[in-house]
């Protein structure tokens, strides 16, 4: 796993939010949370995993929606991050959150409705055994997403402090093939990537997310998407 021991630290964790969903981050950090609902709702009494749950966004989220679910990461400092965000939301007893590695989910097979993985696959090396371990305890569905090969990602990944694994269209057809899941729908976006609405204030990164919209929304625009969101059956 890329950055492994960068990803663990206390002091990336309590600054992981601030950092990314701050500013112009606000519209990524809503668009990511839409997304992950518009492929699982209705998640009331759902039983779900989140795979690399970080500090917690989506897992609390989807607990307040009613869902069952249990969030698992490899970072002791990320996981308190997202105990505090529960319990600030009043839903840390209807959630676990779970120190682990994704390679050898402590569930049995079919154990969970649905698993997600957001801000996952990016950082895998090889990817197939976590795909297949995600695979092995969903008896439903998977949601994820993946950096893309063919956008403007590709021009800064070197620089940033963990680097990106970066997926074409084929490459994740093949995934999704050794895992034998079936894709029931992808959604395709962000043509200016993530670094750059980061570094705007809300007000001027809306205006530049519009333009985003618009061009991602045009035959040439559509291949330079930087992020494409996954949902699967198995």
């Amino acid at each position: 796993m890329k950055g492994q021991e960068w990803y663990q630290a206390e002091d990336v964790a309590e600054a992981y939010d601030d950092k990314r969903f701050s500013q112009g981050g606000r519209l990524i950090n809503d668009r990511e949370k839409q997304a992950v609902l518009d492929a699982v709702a209705p998640v009331e009494d759902k039983k779900m995993l989140e795979i690399a749950c970080g500090t917690g966004r989506f897992t609390a989220m989807l607990a307040e929606l009613g869902a069952n679910i249990v969030g698992l990461d490899i970072s002791a400092a990320m996981l308190q991050q997202g105990r505090e965000r529960a319990q600030a939301a009043g839903v840390d007893n209807q959630l676990e959150y779970l120190r682990g590695d994704a390679a050898r989910l402590p569930f049995p097979d079919n154990h969970f409705d649905t698993v997600i993985a957001m801000r996952f696959f990016h950082l895998m090396d090889e990817p197939e055994p976590f795909i297949k371990e995600m695979r092995r305890v969903a008896s439903d569905q998977i949601f994820f997403d993946t950096f893309n090969r063919t956008s403007a990602r590709s021009l800064y990944t070197w620089a940033l402090p963990m680097g990106s694994r970066l997926y074409s269209r084929t490459e994740v057809s093949r995934l999704l093939g050794a895992a034998e899941l079936t894709l029931v729908n992808a959604e395709h976006d962000w043509v200016f990537p993530y670094g750059f609405y980061r570094e705007l204030p809300n007000a001027l990164a809306s205006g530049f997310r519009k333009l985003d919209n618009l061009i991602g929304g045009t035959p040439a625009g559509r291949p330079l998407a930087s992020v494409s969101y996954w949902d699967t059956r198995v």
